[in-house]
């Protein structure tokens, strides 16, 4: 007969009851209170305080400009009072889907109704590049956990790539970091038909990006489903040829794609040796080739495991292979919309990494997301969210406080002419252009700059002072300071106006009644 004790399962249920459990590890409790589905949104808003911050501060101190937050301004308040955008900034009448073409900034239209002001822009840029990082970080937690979620999120959010669109103005492309985040996470998943319909309104966004589009399809025909693929991909490459072939020269003032030159033949004499050099052109100067290294430097070049980062392709493509200097490096916004692509690389290679049955599988995983922090840091110190630790970023200075002042005395409606750090401190109440005229016959660069037309708005605004000028070098633009004070001397001796103020080198005109055109 068997006794009580004989029988295991009920020694083994009476020693647990007599051993206590052991205690939670340091964090887990917490976590347990945490729901796993607001760990993405969390970053997102820690991100969006943070961009907004830095994008703030800047319009405060007068480092934004009209080229190119005036200009975005404009076309925003033109599409918000349901009127084409006109922006006279890039010249009279132009047409500013002429430019590039980016129908979809009118999404931005009620929100600028609503709230008439440059911060509505830059505060809409953050939300949007903040958002970028709720679908990595939540297939990071899916696929890797909660730790690695958080290597994620941070070098996402803190990387030069989003930092330096963050604090620089206003672009388009702020709308295709959220929409490249989804369907790039959507592709690494598998998940064919929402990764195309994620990416298919980048073709309203900016006219290349229905080539990343086209990209997106061939990886979609060689992983999954060949016909959708071929499909979108070719929907791609047609959407970019029809915009910059036909939508964009029928809105150009001019008659043809606004930023061809960019890409045209630049110092080779036929189209023939243009494509045969095109390889060594990609990676001279020497900063194309820094520039292609730090794109995937804020994984680690992990990304380059993945076969998503193909996606990359084409926007790398077209800038090295540029003529404009401005496009081969790492300021301003051109590298916002590769960054949802690196760092969905970088966890599709991690995810491959740890589902390997093998012993050392964690620790390798561990290790790179170790290495995806330290670049994060290092880098840092070298873009624009380190501005936050400096002094002057929360300063006023008296330059600062006497252009607000002279700016508060232009009247709401006026037609007026800025320098360019000026301009969009009046680009919601007033009629801008740039000051000196720029561009001529929507020209850019290609005119005499010693013969400029003369001004005709009711008031100029003149700053002499150098401004801090992030990603620009410190210095006057578009033209030297000596050609901005001859152009100011004319105004005031030549074509009727009078000075009414002058304060710490700001210099307020206003156009003669007699002398009006």
């Amino acid at each position: 007969m068997r006794t009580f004790s004989d029988n295991p399962a009920v020694r083994r249920s009476v020693l647990r009851s007599l051993v206590p459990a052991p205690s939670p590890e340091p964090g887990t409790r917490a976590a347990a209170r945490f729901p796993a589905a607001l760990l993405p949104w969390s970053w997102a808003a820690a991100f969006f305080l943070l961009y907004a911050t830095v994008a703030v501060r800047r319009h405060l101190l007068l480092r934004t400009t009209g080229y190119d937050l005036g200009i975005f301004e404009q076309a925003i308040r033109a599409y918000s009072q349901l009127r084409a955008p006109i922006v006279p900034l890039r010249g009279e009448n132009f047409h500013l889907l002429g430019d590039h073409f980016h129908p979809a900034l009118a999404v931005l239209a009620p929100f600028y109704r609503l709230w008439p002001s440059p911060l509505c822009l830059l505060l809409a840029q953050s939300a949007l590049l903040a958002l970028g990082a709720v679908p990595l970080v939540a297939w990071a937690q899916r696929v890797l956990g909660r730790r690695p979620a958080h290597a994620v999120a941070l070098g996402y959010g803190l990387s030069w790539g989003i930092a330096s669109a963050a604090a620089f103005d206003f672009h388009e492309v702020a709308l295709a970091v959220p929409l490249l985040s989804f369907a790039v996470v959507a592709l690494g998943r598998r998940r064919w038909g929402a990764a195309v319909a994620w990416a298919a309104p980048l073709v309203l966004v900016k006219e290349d990006l229905g080539l990343t589009l086209a990209a997106l399809g061939c990886l979609v025909a060689w992983k999954g489903p060949r016909l959708l693929g071929v499909v979108t991909a070719a929907a791609g490459v047609i959407a970019s040829v029809i915009e910059i072939k036909v939508l964009l020269p029928a809105f150009n003032p001019a008659g043809g794609y606004a930023h061809g030159v960019n890409l045209g033949e630049g110092s080779h004499s036929t189209l023939l040796g243009t494509l045969v050099l095109a390889p060594l052109d990609a990676l001279r100067p020497d900063i194309k080739a820094m520039t292609l290294i730090l794109v995937f430097a804020p994984s680690a070049l992990l990304a380059l495991r993945s076969p998503l980062a193909l996606l990359a392709v084409p926007t790398l493509a077209w800038r090295m292979l540029s003529q404009n200097g401005f496009h081969w490096g790492t300021s301003f916004h051109y590298s916002a919309v590769l960054m949802p692509i690196v760092f969905a690389g970088l966890i599709d290679t991690l995810r491959r990494w740890g589902a390997a049955d093998h012993p050392l599988a964690a620790r390798q995983v561990r290790a790179s997301l170790a290495t995806v922090l330290a670049v994060t840091v290092v880098m840092l110190p070298s873009f624009p969210l380190a501005q936050l630790a400096q002094r002057a970023t929360w300063r006023t200075t008296p330059h600062i406080e006497a252009a607000r002042s002279l700016l508060t005395r232009i009247p709401d409606g006026a037609s007026v002419a800025a320098s360019n750090r000026l301009v969009p401190q009046l680009t919601s109440r007033c009629d801008v252009v740039l000051f000196p005229t720029f561009p001529v016959d929507a020209r850019l660069y290609e005119y005499d700059k010693d013969r400029l037309p003369r001004p005709t708005a009711e008031w100029i605004i003149h700053d002499r002072e150098a401004p801090e000028a992030w990603p620009y070098r410190t210095g006057h633009w578009p033209y030297p300071p000596e050609k901005q004070a001859a152009e100011l001397d004319a105004a005031e001796r030549r074509y009727g106006y009078e000075r009414i103020a002058e304060q710490d080198g700001i210099t307020l005109l206003r156009l003669r009644h007699a002398a009006r055109p």
